[in-house]
């Protein structure tokens, strides 16, 4: 499977995994966003569906077992050189919770933290693309509802 200038678009999962009134964040180890902070997640695998690709992909990254809850966001994130499409991926980010592990970065994750809301805002120093805060936004929402529905 062809990553960088696919010949289709290529489907991914993300994990907004929120415990304790904290999101879990990854650095990323490779492109696109390499050394950006952003959502575990990655490809899909042949067979697998999106529960089970949240599922493995958080595992794989964090060490952490989670439970997806909800679709949050459906969306596309397209990277461009020039006029060629580079990257172009359809991504089903989920909320999750926290199911058992120890925090550990793995894989293709250069380094894995929980955070504070306030640490993902546009006044942070962590380094996070628009599109990821817009996704951790509409996370939190949901987990507020949930919260609420207690």
């Amino acid at each position: 499977m062809q990553r960088e200038y696919p010949e289709a678009p290529l489907v991914g999962v993300g994990a907004v995994v929120v415990d304790q009134g904290r999101v879990l964040l990854i650095r990323r180890g490779s492109e696109p966003l390499k050394g950006c902070w952003s959502l575990p997640g990655g490809l899909l695998e042949l067979g697998e569906s999106l529960h089970q690709g949240v599922i493995r992909e958080v595992r794989e990254e964090t060490s952490l077992e989670v439970e997806p809850l909800e679709l949050v966001e459906l969306l596309d994130r397209v990277h461009r050189q020039g006029e060629r499409v580079q990257y172009h991926y359809v991504i089903a980010d989920y909320l999750c919770r926290l199911v058992s592990g120890e925090l550990r970065a793995a894989s293709d994750a250069d380094a894995a933290r929980w955070v504070e809301r306030n640490e993902w805002n546009s006044h942070s120093a962590l380094r996070i693309d628009p599109v990821t805060v817009m996704v951790l936004e509409a996370g939190w929402r949901k987990w507020q509802e949930r919260q609420g529905e207690r």
